[in-house]
């Protein structure tokens, strides 16, 4: 009985073994959470740079840095929400709230991953660092307590979109353009709207009508959607003003294919709120994207459309 007991939180005998323990730490990791630190390649996309090896080896490890951060801080808001992801109807699977993996070794590993991604930022130079820092503080203070101040918490979410693709900038020591801020500020607006919406769905209404762990009202719904929908479609109008404004004129050699670009972007948003409304969402949007077969369609045909107006 004493090797089969059931661990500190909770978990049983299939706990035991180092198999499943690995396999936990994968799953704390959560290594299908850097797609979204892809984002630091878009500066270098938008300024046509790719055929440069140089910026290509720094995009790449400002890549790096920024997944080792993001595993640092998802280790370390885990330990932290041990109790609240034990009520969640997901998240109290996750390792650390079932009692698959040690908090103590979490803090370990937390600050092993934060130490090999400030030594990756130091390497890039001292205003991609000061991004890496401002990404990995933000994502530690939204866990702690941001996430739970209304409106305050989606800002930030975005914000932390945004500065991946501003600390990839500095990586590449490209500037990012008006409209490339514009666009970014909407659309990671939208999608952080998505994911506290998708939240909304899934976790079961409280006795007092709040969302656990949140700052809202399950009746928020409706306000929240209406606020994310705009925000989505503001984006796509960012985009049909760039695409008539003389920097698209003078970077692509016909502009005017660009125009495909926006019914795909109204189609995508349109799809991803509608799933959304019906509870068909995955609470974190980028990582539906990637997975998402029509997702990758329309990804792949706005890359076709960029080509043919290059």
């Amino acid at each position: 009985m004493g090797r089969h007991g059931t661990t500190a939180g909770g978990g049983g005998g299939r706990h035991d073994g180092p198999a499943a323990v690995l396999r936990g730490w994968l799953r704390a990791l959560r290594p299908y959470q850097w797609v979204k630190n892809l984002l630091v390649l878009v500066p270098l996309a938008a300024a046509h740079a790719f055929r440069d090896p140089d910026l290509l080896l720094r995009a790449g490890i400002a890549f790096g840095a920024f997944c080792l951060a993001a595993s640092s801080a998802y280790l370390t808001n885990d330990v932290a929400d041990v109790v609240a992801d034990r009520q969640h109807p997901r998240k109290r699977h996750r390792p650390f709230a079932s009692g698959l993996l040690d908090p103590g070794h979490g803090r370990i590993g937390a600050a092993v991953l934060a130490l090999g991604s400030l030594a990756l930022g130091v390497a890039l130079g001292g205003r991609f660092l000061a991004g890496l820092a401002a990404y990995y503080l933000g994502t530690v203070l939204y866990s702690w307590r941001l996430k739970r101040v209304p409106v305050l918490d989606v800002l930030v979410l975005s914000g932390l979109y945004t500065v991946r693709m501003l600390a990839g900038a500095d990586a590449v020591a490209v500037e990012p353009s008006f409209w490339l801020l514009a666009f970014a500020m909407f659309i990671f607006l939208s999608l952080a709207l998505v994911k506290r919406c998708a939240e909304m769905q899934a976790v079961p209404r409280g006795e007092d009508g709040t969302l656990a762990g949140r700052g809202y009202l399950h009746d928020d719904f409706a306000a929240l959607y209406g606020l994310g929908t705009a925000a989505g479609y503001l984006a796509v109008l960012v985009l049909a003003l760039y695409i008539n404004s003389a920097d698209a004129i003078s970077l692509y050699a016909h502009p005017r294919r660009l125009w495909t670009l926006c019914p795909l972007f109204l189609y995508w948003v349109s799809r991803t709120w509608l799933l959304t409304s019906r509870g068909q969402m995955h609470d974190d949007p980028i990582v539906f994207a990637f997975r998402d077969r029509v997702s990758l369609g329309v990804g792949a045909l706005v890359v076709v459309a960029i080509v043919a107006a290059a």
